[in-house]
């Protein structure tokens, strides 16, 4: 881009409604440069904030320094001396354009599958449970290592794992449990959505995109098997955030003949399966001694059309299972290391699995299966 551009970029932005995304497709489209659109958006961006100080693009033009290239610069007067820089980090808007205009270019068009008629079919509930992707653990403390990388790897070798234990089960349709902690934080001061501090890898957007990114990898490897219903479970560690990935996981695949969504914000979801009525729900609002006649009321168009009745929680990071009259309710392991609250508090030593179950149609929850770490 040159200053000609540039200058058009911040006419643009004075005079019009559009936000900076819209200017930067504009400009592109106009000179027909060849820089991506996310890149002359963030060009245009810095290149707006820096017009606030006339001295600097005066000082620019005159020697030939590319003013957008400038990022920090000292200001000596008679009084003061100042060192000036550009916002540290990544704002969220810089953030939601990033992903908006990622997804606009990349669009995803999945194409039909034609499925073969399924024998004696399964549903397959697959369920990576408080992932916590963000966490930092390292084993000098509680002989227990956990970082970013390890929770994607271990996301992808859990589920590949449960997929190779389902050999010997025909499967037509499977459910996605998404949410339940899949972020460690909620802010970028790194503290949950409470407001309580945590030991965290990378910085907040980095892990956000990681996890949308092993999302989208997962819901891929899945719909080649059969159609997926993703639920989305809110969550004590990233409420907002965790709701915001949901929706950019809707949006990535909404032209996905594939891939159904239910990502409200409800705390607690359903969907029925032949004589199966499965509930979910993170596990850190409503008792669990409440949960059947929650489903009862809540799911009362599918309570009277099941005979098995499961009630998947989360949060604890470890194993419970409680035949309650009519409903079973069962909470599940997580694949996430120790950090040092939990270590001090002697919260460790559960296995750390990703766990799967498959349903039959009539009969209900026929198997568990889990992915060891």
């Amino acid at each position: 881009m040159t200053n000609k551009h540039l200058e058009h970029a911040l006419w643009l932005y004075k005079e019009t409604t559009d936000n900076k995304s819209e200017i930067a497709r504009r400009i592109k489209n106009e000179y027909g440069l060849e820089e991506s659109i996310n890149a002359i958006r963030k060009r245009v961006a810095r290149y707006i904030k820096q017009q606030e100080s006339k001295g600097l693009l005066d000082e620019c033009e005159q020697v030939g320094i590319p003013v957008d290239k400038v990022k920090h610069y000292w200001y000596k007067g008679k009084h003061y001396s100042i060192n000036v820089k550009g916002e540290g980090g990544v704002s969220y808007d810089e953030i939601r354009d990033e992903l908006i205009e990622e997804m606009k270019e990349h669009a995803p068009v999945y194409p039909t599958i034609v499925r073969s008629d399924v024998v004696d079919g399964h549903l397959l509930v697959i369920d990576p449970a408080d992932v916590h992707i963000g966490k930092l653990a390292t084993s000098f403390e509680s002989d227990d290592e956990y970082n970013s990388n390890i929770a994607v790897r271990r996301v992808r070798e859990g589920v590949q794992g449960v997929l190779d234990k389902t050999t010997g089960y025909n499967i037509d349709q499977i459910v996605f449990i998404g949410g339940n902690d899949i972020l460690h934080i909620d802010t970028p001061d790194r503290k949950t959505t409470k407001g309580t501090t945590q030991d965290t890898d990378k910085m907040w957007y980095e892990n956000f995109l990681m996890a949308k990114n092993i999302y989208i990898e997962t819901l891929e490897k899945l719909m080649r098997i059969a159609d997926v219903h993703f639920m989305y479970n809110p969550s004590n560690h990233d409420y907002t955030n965790g709701f915001f990935l949901a929706d950019t996981i809707t949006s990535w695949f909404h032209k996905c003949p594939h891939i159904t969504f239910d990502v409200s914000i409800a705390h607690r979801k359903y969907y029925q399966y032949g004589n199966n009525l499965i509930g979910t729900t993170h596990g850190d609002g409503a008792r669990t001694e409440a949960l059947p006649m929650l489903m009862a009321q809540e799911a009362k168009e599918y309570w009277s059309d099941t005979k098995h009745r499961y009630i998947y929680t989360h949060h604890l990071h470890h194993k419970t299972s409680k035949d309650v009259i009519g409903v079973t309710v069962e909470s599940l392991r997580s694949p996430s290391g120790t950090d040092s609250w939990h270590h001090r508090k002697g919260y460790q030593h559960a296995p750390k699995a990703i766990e799967g179950f498959l349903h039959h149609p009539k009969h209900g929850q026929v198997a568990r299966l889990t992915h060891l770490f």
